[in-house]
């Protein structure tokens, strides 16, 4: 499988040499980063402002849970097709595609009259984002040789950071300005000028790439694929709104059942025609199995962690919107800044052990913030709660970028659009599962009603409390870890000679 990474063929449509198209690569990479930065810019953007759409849109808990839910399920549903199309007609292509149906879902996100309608442009959004953050990935994968992903990993860890403390500052000051009397609109329409530049950019800079031997989309792979994923994650969702119905427990049991099912066709389709859409044969890749399940269990922790830790500032503590952007500054300064050593400093040196430091560190962070929260309760300022936020970003940021760095590190670039997909896919489910968790470890620690009085106090107990299980989280993350390998390969193969390495630069110009 692996023989097509040093074959000098058609994997990137109208390749050139290196020395002619090192620019434009890295004009590339900055303009799908660009694409990641503002999906990411979206999620973080949406939760500080939630207090603030709840009144202005008269949106109930449920809606509320859904404008964040609705986008990570069509997200997480749609990401293995989307990277697979990108594998299939392209990833400059999908990559556009994305952009353009992203920016169009903000502008109908931003102009939305009531909260169903809103719902719906986030679900749409979710599922323009999966047909666009796939190809993110696999344009690194193909573009990039071996010996200077860990660099493109690295900034991309820093894009992570430098997304978490944007979305919530400019969520946090749109939301005070109440731009032209608009309250919370401007957060989805700020999408649009950057969306509209990184199509234009796009068209330009970013080179063709493809796999080398045709592909056919896998229609019933995509039918299993999202039948499954909403029938796991709409009863977490919608669970405890509705009393945890049994039909729930039965659509999640069956969940299983479909997943059964996808295996043995993909498998039969890989047989038949070499054309899955899941490529079982990534799992055979202990780095990428291995790395598949660490990021689908962090992502149910950070699903968990941001909704709460916005919903704790802002209606248990009682703080405005930039109050509590402005607090998240010090772990998102820590995210950034770790995640651009690990890659580029600790990881060669260390290997794995930089992301089992990276979970333990994170958890040390969220105890020190329970005992914070509990010794100061309702008073707690926001210079209390850095120290925390510090060692938690510090911690993630061990961990977001090497980890990607490490998922895809032996992966064959014929596969990286599946792979990519898979990736997030997970990350995603995870994210997901996470906002569903939400409704047992936090709400379902808080009744149903309570007296103004009462209020920052239930919020607070069950902020601690869902801290407690993001521990928990971290710790299965941490022994999780041990199956990633040692060293990640690009390491590896960065010491090859120069002859190969030139071949490899000629395959991916």
């Amino acid at each position: 499988m692996t023989s097509t990474d040093s074959t000098p063929s058609t994997g990137v449509a109208g390749a050139q040499p290196a020395g002619t198209s090192d620019r434009r690569r890295w004009f590339a990479l900055a303009i799908v980063m660009t694409a990641a930065f503002m999906d990411l810019v979206d999620v973080t953007i949406v939760n500080i402002a939630i207090p603030s759409i709840q009144r202005d849109a008269g949106a109930s808990f449920s809606q509320i849970q859904w404008i964040t839910a609705g986008y990570a399920l069509a997200f997480a549903a749609g990401l293995i097709t989307g990277g697979r199309l990108g594998d299939i007609h392209g990833r400059k292509r999908l990559f556009l595609i994305g952009v353009g149906g992203f920016t169009l879902a903000s502008a109908l996100c931003g102009f939305a009259a009531d909260p169903e309608m809103l719902v719906a442009s986030r679900i749409l959004q979710g599922a323009m984002a999966a047909m666009m953050v796939p190809q993110v990935l696999s344009i690194v994968h193909a573009t990039f040789p071996a010996h200077e992903r860990g660099k493109v990993f690295g900034l991309f860890g820093a894009v992570v950071g430098l997304g978490a403390v944007s979305g919530p500052l400019l969520g946090a000051l749109l939301t005070e300005w109440n731009l032209f009397g608009l309250e919370w609109r401007p957060i989805f329409l700020i999408n649009l000028p950057v969306g509209v530049g990184a199509y234009l950019l796009g068209r330009r800079f970013i080179t063709e790439s493809k796999a080398p031997r045709a592909l056919r989309l896998d229609l019933v792979g995509v039918a299993l694929v999202t039948l499954g994923l909403l029938m796991l994650l709409y009863p977490l969702t919608r669970g405890r709104e509705l009393g945890w119905p049994l039909w729930g427990y039965a659509s999640m049991a069956g969940a299983l059942v479909v997943f059964g099912l996808l295996v043995a066709y993909e498998r039969r389709k890989a047989a038949r025609d070499g054309s899955p859409l899941v490529e079982l044969s990534l799992f055979r890749v202990k780095s990428f199995a291995a790395g598949i399940a660490v990021q689908t269990v962090f992502g149910i922790g950070l699903g968990v962690f941001f909704l709460v830790w916005t919903l704790y500032m802002q209606v248990g503590l009682g703080w405005s919107a930039l109050r509590a952007g402005l607090t998240g500054v010090p772990f998102s300064l820590a995210v950034s800044t770790a995640a651009g050593m690990s890659v580029q400093k600790l990881v060669p040196r260390f290997g794995r052990k930089v992301l089992q430091a990276g979970a333990l560190v994170m958890a040390a962070g969220v105890l020190l913030y329970i005992a914070e929260a509990h010794r100061y309760g309702l008073s707690i300022a926001s210079w209390q709660m850095a120290l925390p936020l510090v060692v938690m970003g510090a911690g993630m940021g061990l961990i977001v970028a090497p980890l990607t760095d490490a998922v895809l590190s032996e992966v064959p670039r014929e596969h990286s659009g599946s792979a990519s997909g898979l990736i997030n896919t997970v990350q995603q489910m995870g994210n997901a599962l996470g906002l569903g968790l939400v409704s047992v470890v936090f709400f379902g620690e808080i009744d149903d009603r309570l007296a103004p009085a009462e209020v920052g106090p239930a919020f607070a107990r069950a902020f601690q409390h869902a801290l407690g299980w993001v521990v928990a989280v971290m710790v299965v993350i941490f022994l999780l870890m041990f199956a990633l390998p040692k060293r990640p390969a690009q390491h590896v193969e960065g010491a090859q000679t120069e002859p190969e390495a030139v071949e490899e630069r000629v395959f991916v110009s």
